[in-house]
């Protein structure tokens, strides 16, 4: 979940890293470093902390040179001080990293026995010596970063500069995703498209167990096996993901104010609203698209917020469409050692389309004959290219590492699914159909109306600022946005909160009720809502401190002087998960910017995780 940039040019490098870096901070802020060659000497920048302290070092002690490397850190293996920062070097070598290094430990104890030197905490370091290891043997630079890349075991993205050389870097992907663009006389690296984006938008993906030489006027991609292969250049969409704030204060604060817009182009991909039908748009293999209607089972599997989305559905895809749902996270799920239906769908998650849990169950799934199905943001991404099924988002790029609209975007996906699906297998007549199609086409109006309660959410914000726990409550499909709630709170604000099934209260949580708890309550006024009050007075009984969310009728039947209410716009059932993401979003973000905590990058998270 670090970032990698690399550029083989004909100016000055060293500004344009930096600037392909803030494109990729997401990735990792703990550290950054640049490396360059000028005239056969091999230099570094580097700092702990943002972007912006290696720019001050950068401005102070300016780096020259027309081929470079650099990086900004998540840290795995040692803290994040300057010393573990990248580039890493070792000799006349340079090395970036993304991932992890599983066997370091056996590898720098033989390196460590053979005379070399370490001098950080890092798995990366390892690639470095046994880079310069290859060339003390007699390996030309090339031949020398292979031999280093065969020792190592794990998920990695690699990178490698040699002094000697200033017209080659060597790439190397064995996970983590790394894009190589085409230029006019220069070649970039990045592990994303989005940070080539200034420079091209013809671009060449490395396939799992990949290694590239690097040069100005030249790609060579080898496979696992060190056969050159070609690998397809395309355009990619990134010139178009360039962002910035705007007139918000934070990124997260833009994304949520952007939901409105994304979620009624997500929609339209997947709903024909003049026929008033469900048009499942599938970007995957157009000669055998997906039918729901052979499924016995679905399985999802995700992480993180994408998780949540997920088990949300659940709740749709049995309800609507009568298919058994199973839902995991991924890192439990690859090592389960699930029996998978022979008619089943295995359907995966993810923003990135390279999380690396998410996509070893992929693997998993495929190698025990699963149909594959994929909803990501990044149609590009390996969990993308490697599903049968694609249903991208249109969320634009998601630069908070908090999900927001990334999240809507996955419901409104998941809800036409669930919608398609039951009219597939026969459980949605024509005019349920067009119902729950014009309740769809509604969302983004809704949405629109909600945001409009934000400075009535920001006063709320005030009460949980001080606190040291909080409880979200919900039924049905409120429970899983209960737990979104909850996951928003405990990232941005980093104060301890919780999710239970509302009729779990009774069941032990109950005891941590007192006069200094407070407690949402996701509840609009459906047909379990009088379950979800009842639940609620029990807790006002023994003093807890209740922010109600629901909708105009609920607000006045409830009748509890002591709840906070958000009052919602009565809208029809399908779409209330998707419109009641907002508020919690809100309700998360003004606590944390009132608490002064980093909205945009919470300490110790990533937005991309693409390691185990």
């Amino acid at each position: 979940m670090c970032g990698i940039v690399g550029i083989v040019g004909t100016r000055p490098v060293a500004p344009l890293i930096v600037d392909a870096l803030k494109r990729l901070e997401y990735r990792g802020y703990d550290s950054a470093g640049v490396a360059t060659i000028e005239s056969g000497v091999l230099d570094r920048r580097r700092a702990e902390g943002k972007l912006v302290n290696l720019q001050d070092r950068l401005d102070t002690s300016p780096l020259s040179g027309r081929i470079g490397i650099g990086h900004t850190r998540w840290a795995t293996h040692g803290a994040p001080i300057e010393i573990n920062a990248h580039p890493h070097f070792s000799g006349g070598v340079a090395v970036v990293h993304n991932g992890i290094i599983e066997n370091f430990r056996d590898l720098r104890a033989a390196l460590e026995a053979d005379g070399f030197v370490f001098d950080s905490q890092t798995d990366t370091e390892v690639v470095a010596h046994l880079v310069e290891k290859g060339l003390r043997d007699g390996l030309p630079p090339e031949e020398a970063a292979h031999y280093a890349i065969q020792k190592l075991s794990g998920a990695f993205a690699l990178a490698v500069m040699f002094k000697n050389d200033d017209n080659l870097i060597v790439a190397a992907r064995n996970g983590p995703p790394l894009a190589i663009g085409h230029g006019q006389g220069e070649m970039y690296l990045g592990s994303d498209a989005v940070a080539l984006a200034p420079f091209t938008n013809r671009i060449t993906y490395l396939e799992d167990g990949d290694w590239a030489v690097i040069r100005r006027d030249e790609l060579t991609i080898f496979d696992e096996h060190g056969e050159a292969v070609k690998r397809q250049q395309q355009l990619s969409v990134g010139s178009a993901l360039l962002v910035d704030k705007g007139n918000h204060r934070h990124f997260m604060l833009k994304e949520i104010y952007e939901q409105p817009e994304v979620i009624g182009h997500t929609l339209a991909n997947y709903v024909d609203f003049n026929a008033e039908k469900i048009a499942l748009r599938d970007m995957g293999d157009n000669d055998n698209p997906l039918d729901f209607a052979k499924l016995d089972r679905l399985n999802i599997t995700a992480c993180g917020t994408a998780y949540l989305a997920g088990y949300l559905a659940k709740y749709w895809f049995e309800r609507h469409a009568r298919l058994p749902v199973d839902i995991d996270v991924a890192s439990e799920f690859r090592y389960r050692e699930v029996p998978l239906s022979k008619n089943g769908l295995s359907l995966f998650i993810s923003q990135s389309g390279e999380t690396a849990d998410t996509l070893a169950g992929l693997k998993y799934c495929e190698e025990h004959g699963q149909k594959l199905a994929a909803i990501v943001n990044v149609r590009e991404s390996t969990i993308a290219r490697s599903s049968h099924s694609v249903f991208p988002t249109l969320a634009g790029p998601e630069i908070g590492v908090a999900s927001t609209k990334a999240f809507t975007c996955q419901l409104a996906v998941l809800a036409s699914l669930a919608i398609g699906a039951g009219v597939q297998r026969g459980h949605i007549d024509p005019a349920a159909e067009t119902e729950m199609v014009r309740a769809l086409a509604e969302a983004p109006r809704y949405a629109n109306e909600v945001l409009k309660l934000e400075d009535e959410i920001k006063d709320l914000a005030h009460t949980l600022a001080n606190k040291q726990h909080v409880l979200y409550l919900g039924r049905d499909t409120n429970y899983p946005l209960a737990m979104e709630g909850a996951l928003k709170l405990k990232e941005l604000s980093y104060i301890h909160a919780e999710a239970y099934a509302a009729g779990e209260l009774k069941h032990g949580p109950i005891a941590l009720i007192d006069e200094e708890m407070p407690v949402v309550v996701i509840a609009p006024h459906d047909r379990i809502f009088e379950k979800t009050v009842s639940n609620m007075q029990e807790v006002a009984a023994r003093g807890g401190k209740i922010i109600l969310i629901t909708d105009p009728k609920g607000a006045a039947e409830v009748g509890m002087d002591e709840a906070k209410v958000i009052v919602m716009p009565e809208m029809p059932e399908i779409i209330t998960p998707i419109v009641y993401a907002l508020p919690i979003q809100m309700l998360a973000y003004h606590t944390a910017v009132h608490m002064g905590t980093d909205v945009d990058q919470p300490r110790n998270l990533a937005k991309s995780v693409t390691v185990e």
